[in-house]
C-alpha cells in the first residue's frame, strides 16, 4: 500500500478539513502595530524564533532593533517550539503519521533540539504617546520559564516568569519608546516531571518539545496612570422562584504613577449604570466594589438565567468599566457574565450531586485534550464544541491543559458545564504521591500564582462550576490550604473539589468523587453493576478504553504493517494506542474480546466492522446506565467519559477522532444523550424513558418489538397517553422472558409524539449467552471476563436491500444534506448498523466536521428513516451520498440541490 500523502493535520478552516503542504514561512514579519488607546491591549501575533544553540549572542543584544534574524524560524504568537517548527515545514515526513515522530524525538547528528533554551523575538511599533501613558507587557502562561528583555533592558528572569499557568504583567514604560521596539524571551526547556508546566501521561506519545513556549501568548498593554484589572461579577440568585438576583461588581484599581490621583470608575453591569470615585496613593491598588447597598439598581427583578443545555437559555450580560484621571480616559476593561446559581453536596452514599438554579443535573461529559503541540485553531475549537452538543452531552472536564478566554467563551455561549482543576502525575501530583518529589518553595509559588490567576480567568464564566484541586491523588495538606486560601481571595464561590478520586482534605472536604475503572474493554453490562466503575456516584473519568477510528482514517494515521498488526496481532504495540511505556499501548483486551464475541478476525475491513459496532453498545450502555439512575435511591449523579478527544491520531479514550470523522462511539453517545429518549436496561430488563429537560412532555406513545435474527417479532407492545416528567426517568414496562429466541436478538423501541412524530428510536443486538465478568478479579483499568457474549450469528445474516435518496439544499454558509433511507417491504433481512458519509464530489474529501441528527442506524423490512446533516459548504461540486453497513452493500448517490437554494 502506498504511504498516504502528507496532510497538514492542523490547517482546518471553520467547517473543514483540508490536506495540503506546508508552505515554508516568510523570513520577516512587519512589526506588530500597537493602538494607542487607553485600555488596549495588542497580542503579538508572531516571532521570530531560534535556538539559544544557534543564537548565542545576549539577550540585551537581541533586543535591539539591529540585530539581525536572517535564519529564524518565523511563528505565530502562541507558538510552541514543536509547533513552531511544523509551522515552517521542518519535517519532511507527516509527524502524526505512524511513528514519524520517534525521529523528533531521538537527537540527530547535530543533538538534542530541545534541551537548550530558545529565543523568541517580536518587534511593535509604539505611537507617540500623551502624558502620562503607562506600557504593559503581560505573560499568559510560559513553558517552563522565560527570561524577558525590551530594548536591551532585562524586564523579569526566569524565576519571576515560570510556570504554565500565572499570568504576569510588568510595567515597562521607563524601556520603551514610540516607534520600533524589541522584545526577546530566552524561553527554558521544560520537564513536566520538574517543573508545574503540563504533562501527557498516557494519554500520547510525549511531545518532543514538553511544549516549551509561551503557548496562551504575550500581549502589550496600553492604559493611563490608573489600571484596572480583574472585573468580576458575582450574583446571587433567589432560590427556587428564580425571580430575584443581587448583583457585586468589583474591579481591582492600581495607580501607576508616584504621584496620588483621584479616579472615577464608571461602568454598566446588566445595563445598570456604575460610578465611584476613589482615591489612589503613589503605588496603591484598590478593590472597587458595587452592590445593591452602593448601587439599588444591582437588585434585579426577574433576570434572565444561564442554564446548562438541555435544561433552557444560556444569556449573558456585558460588564463594562472605565477609570477616568483629570477628565481623561485612563484605562478601560470588559467581562460578560451570567446569572445562576451553583450548589453540590453529597448524596446519602457520599458522592458529589451539582445542582443549577437549586435543580439536581446529571452531568453527562466528557475529558478535554488539546492539539499535542498546542497549537491554537479557533475555527476547531468552535467545531468541537459543536461536536458537544451534537452530541448531546452537557460537560467537558479539563484535567490540567487548562484553556484560554475563548473555550470558555464558547462553553458560555453553548451551555456547556466545565469542570476545570489541575492534571495528575508529573510534578504536579508528586508532592502528594508516597515517595514522590517534595515541592521547593520556588514551586509553591508557582501553584500559588496559577491558582490564583485561573481564579481571575475563571471566576465570570457561568459555564465554570467548579475547580478540582487534584486530581489522581488530593493535595497534601499545606498545598490544599494553599489552593483554597488563593481562591477564597479571588472570591470563588463555586464548589471546590479535592480530587477526581475518593479522597479529601481538610479545606474542601470528602472529593464525592470515584476513579475505579476502566480504561479498557469490559462489556455493556459492566456499567449496570453496582461496583466500581458501576452506575452509580460520580465517575470521574470512565471507559471501555479502545475506540477504532473508521476505515479511511485509520490509513491516514498508521502504516501498512501497523494497519496488519491491529487486526492480525493482538499482543503488537501500537504507537497510536498511548504512551509507548504504557499497558494501554496494547489493545489486547479489546481485540480478545471482538474476536471472542462477533467472531474470528479476517481482515482489517472485518476488525473497523466489528469495531464499530462494540463502540457503539459499549458507549452506549456506559451513559445509558448513568440516564437509568440519575433519579434512583442510590442515585448517578455524574459520569466523564475517557475521554472527549484526543491530543493526535489515536486508536484509544475518545468520542471522536483526531480528524472529527464521526465514528461508532460518537453515534452510541450521541443516541444515548438524547434530550427525551427511550432506552433497554442490560440488568433488569427495564425499558426506561428519560427526560434529561427541566419541562414535562405528555400523550407520548412507545413502541416495543423483540425480533429474532430472521427478523420475526416474538413479542410486541404499544403504550400511548404517557407523561414524562421533567429532569426525570420513568419506568415504562419490563420486558418478560420471551421464548424462541436467536441466539442473537434485537430490541427495537420507538418513541413518539402524540400525533406521531420520532422522537426517539433505539435498536440493541442482544446474545442469548451473555458476558460474565470476573469480579474479584478486578483491577485499577479493568474486570477480567470469564465468559464472552456470543454474537458471532449476525455474520449469518443475509445481504440486505437499502434504497437512498438524497438531496442538498444551502443555508448561509452550511450545506444541509437530507438522506432518507428505505429497506424494501421485498428485503430478505435487516439492514444492520448503516453508516452514512458525505463526500464533498465523487472523489472529494469527506464533508468534516459534520453534524447528524443521527446515524449507524438499523432498519427492518418495510422500515425507513430520514437523517439529516449539516457541514460548511464547499465549492460547487454536487455532494456524494455513501452508505455502508454491516450486509449493506456500499452504495454512492449524489444529493443534488434542491429548486430554490440559496448557492
Amino acid at each position: 500500500m502506498q504511504t498516504p500523502a502528507k496532510h497538514a493535520f492542523w490547517m482546518m478552516t471553520a467547517m473543514a478539513v483540508s490536506s495540503l503542504s506546508v508552505a515554508h514561512a516568510q523570513t520577516t514579519y512587519a512589526p506588530t502595530q500597537i493602538t494607542a488607546d487607553a485600555g488596549a491591549t495588542t497580542a503579538i501575533d508572531h516571532w521570530q524564533m531560534q535556538d539559544s544553540a544557534k543564537a548565542q549572542q545576549s539577550g540585551a543584544d537581541i533586543s535591539t532593533t539591529s540585530f539581525s534574524t536572517e535564519g529564524w524560524y518565523p511563528v505565530s504568537g502562541r507558538a510552541t517550539v514543536m509547533a513552531g517548527l511544523l509551522e515552517n515545514g521542518t519535517y519532511k515526513n507527516d509527524v502524526f503519521y505512524s511513528d514519524n515522530l520517534r525521529a523528533v524525538q531521538v537527537p540527530d547528528a547535530s543533538g538534542n533540539l530541545f534541551v537548550t533554551p530558545w529565543w523568541y523575538r517580536a518587534s511593535f511599533t509604539l505611537p507617540k504617546d500623551r502624558t502620562g501613558m503607562h506600557t504593559l507587557l503581560r505573560t499568559n502562561g510560559m513553558i517552563a520559564s522565560a527570561d524577558l528583555w525590551i530594548n536591551g533592558h532585562l524586564v523579569a528572569d526566569h524565576a519571576a516568569v515560570a510556570g504554565a499557568y500565572p499570568v504576569h504583567t510588568f510595567d515597562v514604560t521607563r524601556w520603551v519608546h514610540a516607534g520600533a521596539n524589541v522584545l526577546a524571551m530566552r524561553v527554558h526547556p521544560g520537564d513536566p516531571r520538574k517543573s508545574l508546566s503540563m504533562g501527557w501521561v498516557d494519554w500520547n506519545p510525549t511531545p518532543p518539545d514538553n511544549n516549551m513556549g509561551p503557548w496562551r501568548g504575550v500581549d502589550i498593554m496600553r492604559t493611563g496612570p490608573v489600571e484596572l484589572s480583574f472585573p468580576e461579577v458575582r450574583s446571587t440568585l433567589s432560590l427556587p422562584d428564580l425571580a430575584h438576583a443581587t448583583l457585586t461588581v468589583k474591579v481591582s484599581a492600581a495607580n501607576l504613577d508616584t504621584m496620588a490621583h483621584d479616579a472615577v470608575i464608571t461602568g454598566t453591569a446588566a445595563g445598570v449604570r456604575l460610578q465611584q470615585t476613589i482615591h489612589l496613593a503613589p503605588g496603591q491598588t484598590q478593590v472597587v466594589v458595587f452592590s445593591p447597598t452602593t448601587t439599588p439598581g444591582l437588585a434585579l427583578d426577574h433576570p434572565k438565567i444561564w442554564w446548562p443545555v438541555g435544561m433552557g437559555d444560556h444569556p449573558l450580560y456585558p460588564l463594562e468599566m472605565t477609570a477616568a484621571v483629570d477628565g481623561a480616559t485612563s484605562d478601560r476593561t470588559t467581562a460578560t457574565f451570567g446569572i445562576r446559581s451553583v450548589s453540590s453536596s453529597l448524596t446519602k452514599q457520599g458522592y458529589a450531586q451539582f445542582f443549577i438554579n437549586g435543580k439536581p443535573v446529571l452531568i453527562r461529559g466528557g475529558g478535554w485534550a488539546p492539539d499535542m503541540f498546542l497549537r491554537d485553531n479557533p475555527a476547531r475549537m468552535e467545531a468541537e464544541f459543536s461536536y458537544v452538543l451534537n452530541l448531546g452531552l452537557n460537560a467537558i472536564r479539563s484535567e490540567g491543559k487548562l484553556e484560554n478566554q475563548r473555550f470558555y467563551e464558547l462553553a458560555d455561549r453553548n451551555g456547556i458545564m466545565i469542570l476545570p482543576g489541575w492534571e495528575c502525575c508529573d510534578k504536579w501530583e508528586s508532592a502528594a504521591k508516597t515517595g514522590g518529589a517534595p515541592w521547593t518553595a520556588a514551586d509553591e509559588k508557582v501553584a500559588a500564582a496559577s491558582m490564583t490567576s485561573e481564579a481571575n480567568l475563571l471566576g465570570n464564566h457561568p459555564s465554570v462550576i467548579g475547580f478540582l484541586i487534584g486530581s489522581d491523588n488530593a493535595p497534601p495538606p499545606h498545598i490544599a490550604k494553599m489552593y483554597v486560601d488563593a481562591l477564597r481571595a479571588a472570591d470563588w464561590s463555586l464548589p471546590i473539589v479535592s480530587a477526581a478520586i475518593d479522597q479529601a482534605t481538610a479545606e474542601a472536604g470528602p472529593s464525592g468523587m470515584k476513579m475505579a475503572g476502566p480504561y479498557a474493554w469490559i462489556p455493556p453490562a459492566y456499567w449496570y453493576a453496582d461496583k466500581l466503575g458501576g452506575a452509580f456516584g460520580f465517575d470521574s473519568e470512565v471507559s471501555a478504553g479502545a475506540d477504532i477510528p473508521r476505515m479511511e482514517d485509520l490509513v491516514r494515521m498508521l502504516s501498512p504493517r501497523e494497519q496488519e498488526a491491529l487486526w492480525k496481532y493482538p499482543e503488537a504495540r501500537q504507537y497510536h494506542a498511548s504512551a509507548d511505556w504504557s499497558d494501554f499501548a496494547v489493545l489486547t483486551p479489546f481485540d480478545t474480546a471482538l474476536a471472542h464475541r462477533y467472531g474470528a478476525l479476517t481482515s482489517l475491513a472485518d476488525y473497523v466492522a466489528k469495531a464499530q459496532l462494540d463502540n457503539y453498545d459499549n458507549v452506549r450502555a456506559q451513559f445509558e446506565a448513568f440516564n437509568a439512575r440519575m433519579d434512583a435511591a442510590k442515585p448517578a449523579t455524574g459520569v466523564i467519559y475517557w475521554m472527549l478527544n484526543n491530543a493526535w491520531p489515536s486508536l484509544h479514550w475518545h468520542l471522536y477522532d483526531y480528524f472529527m470523522n464521526p465514528a461508532g462511539a460518537y453515534f452510541g453517545a450521541k443516541k444515548a444523550n438524547e434530550l427525551v429518549h427511550i432506552q433497554y436496561s442490560y440488568d433488569t430488563k427495564d425499558i426506561v424513558l428519560v427526560n434529561h429537560a427541566l419541562g414535562d412532555v405528555h400523550g407520548l406513545q412507545a413502541t416495543i418489538r423483540v425480533r429474532n435474527l430472521d427478523g420475526s417479532v416474538r413479542y410486541q407492545k404499544h403504550l400511548q397517553g404517557i407523561d414524562l416528567s421533567g429532569n426525570h426517568t420513568r419506568l415504562l414496562t419490563t420486558l418478560p422472558t420471551v421464548a424462541g429466541l436467536s441466539p442473537v436478538y434485537f430490541i427495537e423501541l420507538d418513541l413518539t409524539a402524540s400525533d406521531g412524530k420520532p422522537i426517539s428510536r433505539n435498536v440493541y443486538w442482544l446474545p442469548t449467552r451473555p458476558d460474565v465478568l470476573d469480579w474479584p478479579h478486578s483491577n485499577w483499568y479493568l474486570t477480567p471476563v470469564t465468559q464472552y457474549a456470543d454474537l458471532t450469528s449476525l455474520k449469518s445474516l443475509p445481504a440486505a436491500t437499502s434504497e437512498i435518496r438524497a438531496t442538498t439544499q444551502r443555508e448561509r454558509n452550511n450545506d444541509v444534506t437530507t438522506v432518507t433511507l428505505s429497506v424494501p417491504a421485498s428485503s430478505k433481512a435487516v439492514a444492520l448498523f448503516q453508516h452514512v458519509s458525505i463526500k464533498l464530489g465523487a472523489r472529494g474529501e469527506l464533508a468534516l466536521p459534520i453534524r447528524w441528527n443521527d446515524n449507524d442506524v438499523t432498519l427492518w423490512p418495510g422500515e425507513s428513516i430520514t437523517l439529516t446533516a449539516r457541514y460548511a459548504s464547499q465549492g460547487t461540486a454536487t455532494p456524494v451520498v455513501e452508505v455502508s453497513g454491516w450486509n449493506v452493500p456500499t452504495q454512492s448517490v449524489p444529493a443534488a440541490a434542491t429548486q430554490g437554494t440559496d448557492h
